[in-house]
């Protein structure tokens, strides 16, 4: 109904204005485009990074623009960690967007569908990994965008864009890999307090910018990468390793539920990427892969050596033939194949996969 009462608005000022009868159906059409465009802005760390790290000093062992990163779908090197498209390259194509560029990429400008922050070896805390972009450092970034698009557009239209769009998130794993498994439990309690305590930050000032609609993959089974497997000389996941990831998912769950009761109009969604991620690990013929535990690509034990690409210190490494074949690409860091799995079921996953309430599509379509 509302819908053609605009059409019926619409043709009324056409015909005052004498305008061809064909307007109403060019301005419907406009009105519609601007109310359901969609706008994806993304943070994290190299699970989405888009190539923010090209474009700063962070070392080598935070980059991939090299080959054979890239070798699959874009033939060449861009910065992600993959052989291919990453988690929100697929949201972004399901979502009917363009891939959403990094924000450090030379001549950006356009910012109407969205940016991409995440940067290769980032955490939640400043402290984890020096020289790469934090949390913080992409709030900051995100802070620039937006005063930039309401010098554009206006403190009304930016904010009813901020509004509109939908904030990815990857993040917090970075911040676990050096805690030892033989600390006190009330120490890791506290450290995941410490970690969620500054995301929760970060998001209360994206909710301040006019941010409502949050999507999380949550913290992976760190226990699983084939880097963590050639450590411990283990065919099995460590489960020590997972025990830090799972304590934060669970304090990332509660905090949510709470920002939701407290803050008007805030949504969100929890990809269960530590679960989808184990089954394919351990289970990989019943989702269409050979090879769960060894990377397509680096040398040692599970390929669990960062040496993909020859550019780590470590010159020989070894490149399988189908990266599809696998679930993982290199040391830490999942293929296209799996990538657009996990993908799907961020996109439209069931509320045991994706939820509690919405999955990722629910978010843009509200």
């Amino acid at each position: 109904m509302a819908s053609i009462a605009l059409i019926v608005e619409i043709c009324i000022i056409c015909a005052s204005l004498f305008i061809p009868i064909c307007c109403t159906a060019t301005a419907y059409q406009s009105h519609q485009q601007s109310k359901k465009h969609a706008v994806l802005f993304v943070f994290g760390d190299s699970l989405f990074d888009a190539g923010n790290n090209n474009y700063i000093n962070c070392g080598i062992a935070n980059q991939a623009n090299f080959w054979p990163y890239g070798e699959t779908f874009f033939r060449y090197p861009t910065g992600r960690f993959c052989d291919g498209r990453l988690v929100p390259d697929f949201i972004a194509e399901y979502a009917g967007l363009p891939l959403i560029p990094p924000f450090l990429q030379p001549g950006l400008q356009q910012y109407t569908n969205g940016v991409n922050f995440a940067s290769g070896g980032a955490g939640v805390l400043n402290e984890t990994r020096q020289g790469v972009i934090n949390l913080k450092m992409q709030l900051d970034y995100f802070l620039k965008v937006n005063k930039a698009l309401r010098q554009k557009l206006g403190d009304t239209e930016a904010k009813k864009m901020m509004m509109r769009a939908v904030y990815l998130f990857s993040i917090g794993g970075n911040d676990y890999h050096n805690i030892s498994s033989d600390l006190p439990q009330s120490y890791k309690r506290e450290y995941v307090g410490m970690v969620i305590g500054n995301l929760t930050s970060v998001l209360k000032e994206i909710y301040n910018k006019g941010g409502r609609k949050f999507g999380f993959q949550n913290a992976g089974p760190l226990g699983c990468i084939p880097g963590t497997l050639k450590r411990e000389n283990s065919s099995e996941c460590v489960q020590n390793n997972s025990a830090m990831a799972k304590l934060h998912n669970i304090a990332l769950s509660k905090v949510l539920q709470k920002l939701e009761s407290e803050l008007h109009g805030f949504k969100y969604s929890i990809f269960d990427y530590y679960t989808s991620l184990s089954q394919r690990v351990n289970y990989p013929s019943k989702y269409g892969f050979k090879e769960g535990k060894i990377a397509c690509c680096g040398s040692g034990p599970y390929r669990g050596v960062n040496s993909c690409g020859g550019k780590r210190g470590v010159k020989k490494y070894h490149l399988c033939r189908n990266p599809n074949e696998h679930v993982w690409f290199d040391f830490a860091h999942t293929t296209e194949r799996a990538n657009q799995q996990l993908a799907q079921l961020m996109w439209r996953g069931v509320p045991n996969v994706t939820g509690p309430y919405y999955n990722v599509k629910a978010l843009f379509e509200m």
